[in-house]
């Protein structure tokens, strides 16, 4: 049950650079009568710049970004507008990253996979106060509070992956076809199959979800 004295319809900023990404999470609320996007922010310097010009209830906050990042980010409107519900809405599903966002005073940590239906669940439990977060990520708050990141080793590698290639690696973890990341990245579907070719080399791997596992614990992606 969400609190009642929640003010209709609720303004939503989004902090998204993939027009891929941000579409998808448009399109999932608009079903959604109580929600009225009022912001699109590129980056976390454009939030800040523009986080004044229009009322805002809640953020929805990309991690990976240009300029800023959605942690610095979520620090910083953090600093200025307390009030502010930030809930994380991205691909990163690992330690360090959820552990960062919740220390900068992210309200809650979604997955970009999430349905429409738990996506407006989720803002209204953040609203009312509570943590939304997507049941993998609770698991590993758990675990985080259990063994915190200070404890762990860092040994992370690059693996020699050049930046085009970091690109498609991070747009394969979000879903794309290599038809899509040929378009988006204005390169041949050719030279997207090289490319993934040379990063399983490069990876020591022979498919997707390695290729991604490898590169998101060694923080590449």
């Amino acid at each position: 049950m969400f609190d009642k004295n929640i003010k209709l319809p609720v303004n939503i900023a989004i902090a998204e650079d993939n027009s891929f990404a941000l579409k998808a999470c448009l399109d999932k609320l608009a079903p959604h009568a109580e929600f009225k996007v009022v912001m699109n922010a590129f980056n976390g310097e454009e939030l800040l710049q523009n986080i004044n010009k229009k009322p805002v209830d809640l953020i929805l906050m990309d991690i990976q970004m240009p300029s800023m990042n959605g942690i610095d980010a979520t620090r910083l409107v953090k600093q200025n507008h307390p009030h502010l519900k930030i809930l994380m809405l991205t691909t990163f599903d690992d330690d360090e990253n959820i552990f960062k966002a919740i220390m900068a005073g992210a309200n809650g940590y979604l997955l970009k996979e999430e349905n429409s239906d738990n996506l407006r669940q989720s803002i209204f439990e953040t609203l009312s106060g509570g943590a939304a977060m997507s049941a993998g990520v609770a698991l590993r708050v758990l675990n985080l509070l259990r063994n915190p990141p200070s404890q762990h080793q860092s040994n992370v590698q690059d693996y020699g992956l050049t930046k085009r290639e970091i690109e498609l690696l991070t747009q394969l973890k979000n879903g794309l076809s290599y038809e899509q990341i040929a378009t988006n990245l204005y390169i041949s579907y050719g030279t997207v199959r090289k490319h993934i070719e040379n990063i399983y080399r490069k990876l020591q791997v022979n498919n997707k979800v390695n290729a991604i596992d490898v590169a998101t614990k060694n923080r590449l992606i």
